[in-house]
This record gives structure tokens, C-alpha cells and sequence, in this order.
């Protein structure tokens, strides 16, 4: 799954931290996520979704062979 994460928080110019502190999580947490190495729960990609505040989908996309 590939997500836009990292371009989000450089449009706020939100670190790491401070995105994993407003939804309550670790800053390693959001690196996994970002990075790819780590597909969040439903209701915590509703959380980074909701911070952005953008549906998902505009957040997390699936790969073609997903």
C-alpha cells in the first residue's frame, strides 16, 4: 500500500512527531507507516486521514498487485 503521508505533513510542515503525538501513536510508528513497512488499522489511517483532513482514499492507495 502506498501512501502520501510524508507529503502531507511537508504541505503543514508537521515533523513526525508532531503528527504521531495528534493521533497517538510513536514518531517509529509513523516512520514504518511512511516507509511502507507498516499498514495501519482502519481506525488509525482514520485518525491520519482525519488530521489531514481528506478522505483515505486520498491519503492510502492500494498497488495494482494489492
Amino acid at each position: 500500500m502506498k501512501n502520501r503521508i510524508r507529503v502531507e505533513r511537508a504541505e503543514l510542515r508537521m515533523t513526525q512527531q508532531q503528527l504521531a503525538d495528534a493521533i497517538g501513536v510513536s514518531r517509529q510508528t509513523v516512520n514504518a507507516i511512511e516507509s511502507g513497512r507498516f499498514v495501519p488499522s482502519t481506525l488509525l489511517a482514520l485518525k491520519i486521514a482525519r488530521r489531514f483532513g481528506k478522505p483515505v482514499e486520498a491519503i492510502f492507495q492500494l498497488e495494482e498487485d494489492e
